[in-house]
């Protein structure tokens, strides 16, 4: 078989990252797969590279005034790309955080089911427009379409026994005593500030807790001529609990705040009259709620004359879902929970039946979160895409995944700086032949661990019954590295969250989710080793540590410590440019002729972290560096943006951060997401150390390597959703196979 005979993308001298002038022909109307390490390039190369390029193309065919509203796309570091399709990314990123959005408004399933009810429901209650729980004639007019309802704890609020003088009166910021919202109810003349709250006549209480926003008569001097007097329950609810600031702030207000299912529509999110509206004998509610496969059943069995194109439609997108292993979820499901697996795979459905042809559909890894059992569901999705047409690019780890390619681009040798280049390209077959890491690792026979560790104790869960677990009792040992197995759906995470949420002991749950990054934040900062090297330049040096901060005095005066000039063209991009003043490495030149060992502030920062390893290690915080290094991160740099990380590399940022904790018992959700074979291994060599050092681990994994290398497994299932929630198998890892119900065992060999 001819791989090009349907042409290429011919990628020329990209330098994009850690890419060394990397040449590239990729087959059109075939499915590529980019291997190698984590921090090979693989992501420079097809997102950084290849989809950053075409959707800047793209960009670049509608007028100015568009292009302000569209997302922008810095032109890669690649002299040319030829034969380039349009390419539509799917990631892994969650398409929406608003908890209006989900699994059905998503994939436009509840635009069709809002049409088939108001066609074919009874009684006629209006046009589909009004069955949407965003739209005020059909939302409940309680939890305005939410589906739930947060109350404010005013006395964990406000210190009734306190008066407006007192510090500490409300517990809030920008509320604290002397602050500015704080003057709201200070500067108003509406209070005596030196009465107790609790002393407030009803009116002064009524006043002061629920006034609607009133302009005052005859307020103070010093209140300002535009304000408006609002009581502080409404206050709150309006700036803080229902807007972007409570973000910030979720901490904090979940010690004041308490979230409950609605009690005037039971979480429907619609008002009374939308629900009277039913198709034999189910609300709308009713099937955006059941599972995928039961809302196909009850669409299918729906007799209506005038509404067979919707049927079909509906028919046809769940069915994209079911196809590619999401049918335990439901429609109701909110986009914001899903895993980034799950999101990137309803992208993946959404596009099944498109009629779009001759596009680039580039995937970043959509194994994640994926049981093997699973796997076979994706990959006939992805020949779907392939068949209409289409040249499909890959980023992947996972073997089976891997089976599928027709041709296969192997990135490396190394990570980070040492990676960046094509080590091999050809077949399957030819790569488990060549000598290339990846190749080397995929054709490694796995065995089981035979010398397993014996608990030290165990933890008894009884009526185990959260989300889908079907309230089963059973025990989870303690001092061995147990993992917790199942196909997508099955309960893992539910029973660990039961489990954390029941045990006496304290839990460590270490996830894939934000740890609170932004463009400024490095590995250097969440580990806090910044401030100890700038006290080292500082005491060499004779100066202030404040100036060899690139967010302080040491700032480059130019660019203000960003490294990058940003132009505001109007209409047009704007346009960042490097700092010519500082040549992008964001420190004043003054600051830059002051060294440590050699070495100023910014070539120190710019080191990976084995190279800062050989640097300091003489250092009290050498141990941060290494335990980022021991979880296989040593190819990042001090001073790379965590916002440029993958979910399984900030995870890996957290458990580095705690490997020096002893006796601790660790969930870990999904470690090896997004790890080459290799990386799985140095993983696994950890997770072992911290088992020896008196820690116990709870792995929620689909990894085969990491399932036989178990001392202990529970798997859950037989299905996901509704068809999961019960213990298939509980053990040692090596009788799994004799298990008559494991779903997980024929995946072993």
């Amino acid at each position: 078989m001819n791989i090009f005979e349907n042409g290429f993308i011919n990628i020329i001298n990209s330098n994009q990252n850690n890419l060394k002038n990397v040449s590239l022909k990729i087959p059109k109307k075939r499915v590529t797969i980019i291997t190698g390490i984590s921090g090979s390039g693989k992501s420079s190369l097809a997102i950084d590279t290849i989809a950053a390029e075409s959707r800047r193309e793209l960009n670049d065919t509608f007028d100015s005034f568009v292009r302000q509203y569209l997302p922008k796309y810095g032109r890669p570091d690649v002299e040319k790309i030829d034969n380039l399709p349009i390419a539509i990314l799917l990631d892994q990123k969650k398409p929406s955080k608003n908890s209006r959005s989900t699994i059905g408004t998503y994939t436009d399933i509840y635009s069709y089911l809002r049409l088939l009810f108001s066609r074919a429901g009874i009684p006629f209650v209006g046009y589909s427009e009004i069955f949407s729980f965003n739209h005020p004639l059909g939302m409940c007019p309680k939890c305005k379409g939410l589906g739930y309802i947060k109350t404010l704890n005013i006395h964990k609020l406000v210190d009734f026994d306190k008066c407006l003088n007192d510090d500490g009166v409300i517990s809030f910021p920008a509320f604290t005593t002397g602050a500015w919202r704080w003057k709201r109810y200070a500067y108003s003349g509406l209070f005596d500030l030196n009465k107790k709250i609790k002393d407030y006549t009803k009116e002064e209480l009524d006043l002061f807790l629920y006034s609607p926003q009133i302009k005052l008569k005859n307020p103070p001097s010093n209140w300002p001529k535009s304000a408006k007097f609002e009581g502080i329950y409404p206050r709150m609810y309006r700036s803080i609990i229902n807007s972007k600031e409570g973000e910030r702030h979720s901490k904090l207000l979940s010690t004041m705040v308490t979230t409950k299912i609605c009690d005037e529509c039971n979480g429907s999110r619609l008002n009374k009259k939308i629900l009277s509206c039913k198709i034999n004998g189910k609300n709308i509610s009713d099937v955006i709620n059941m599972s995928i496969p039961e809302a196909k059943l009850f669409i299918s069995c729906i007799e209506s004359d005038i509404c067979i194109d919707i049927k079909n439609e509906l028919i046809n997108r769940l069915n994209a879902l079911i196809e590619i292993g999401l049918g335990y979820l439901t429609l109701s499901r909110g986009m914001s929970t899903l895993s980034g697996g799950e999101a990137q795979r309803i992208k993946v459905a959404k596009y099944i039946n498109s009629a779009l042809a001759d596009i680039i559909y580039i995937l970043d890894e959509p194994s994640v979160g994926l049981h093997p059992h699973d796997i076979n569901l994706l990959t006939k999705s992805i020949i779907k895409l392939k068949n209409r047409g289409n040249t499909i690019l890959i980023i992947e780890h996972h073997k089976e995944i891997i089976k599928l390619a027709d041709y296969i681009v192997d990135m490396g040798p190394g990570a980070g700086v040492n990676g960046g280049n094509v080590v091999f390209t050809g077949t399957y077959k030819q790569l488990l032949n060549s000598n290339s890491i990846t190749g080397i690792s995929l054709s490694r026979k796995i065995k089981f661990k035979e010398n397993t560790r014996m608990p030290l104790c165990w933890n008894e869960i009884n009526n185990a019954n959260k989300n889908n677990l079907k309230g089963f009792s059973t025990k989870l040992p303690f001092g061995v590295l147990t993992v917790i197995a199942g196909v997508a759906g099955s309960g893992k995470t539910s029973l660990m969250n039961f489990f954390k949420e029941t045990c006496d002991k304290e839990v460590v749950y270490v996830n894939q989710r934000d740890i609170g990054i932004n463009s400024r934040s490095t590995p250097a900062t969440y580990l806090n080793i910044s401030d100890s090297i700038r006290e080292l330049f500082a005491n060499a040096n004779g100066i202030s540590s404040s100036y060899f901060s690139f967010n302080s005095k040491g700032g480059c005066k130019v660019c203000g410590g960003k490294g990058y000039i940003t132009s505001d063209l109007s209409f047009m991009d704007s346009v960042q440019t490097r700092c010519e003043a500082c040549k992008g490495k964001k420190y004043s030149n003054e600051v830059l002729q002051y060294k440590y060992l050699g070495l100023n502030i910014a070539d120190t920062m710019d080191l990976t972290v084995s190279q800062a390893i050989d640097l300091f290690k003489n250092e009290i915080f050498i141990n941060k560096l290494e335990s980022l290094q021991k979880v296989g991160l040593g190819y990042l740099k001090l001073n790379q943006s965590l916002s440029t990380l993958s979910g399984g590399e900030l995870q890996r940022i957290k458990l580095a951060s705690y490997l020096s904790n002893k006796q601790s018992i660790f969930i870990l959700d999904e470690p090896t997401d997004g790890l080459h074979p290799k990386d799985i291994s140095k993983l696994i060599n950890v997770f072992n150390d911290m088992v020896d050092a008196g820690n116990s681990l709870f792995v929620i994994t689909h990894s085969i390597e990491m399932i036989k290398s178990a001392d202990y497994i529970i798997e859950l299932g037989p299905k996901g959703g509704y068809e999961g929630g019960n213990i298939l198998y509980e053990g040692i890892p090596i009788n799994i196979c004799n298990s008559s119900t494991s779903i997980t065992k024929d995946y072993l060999y």
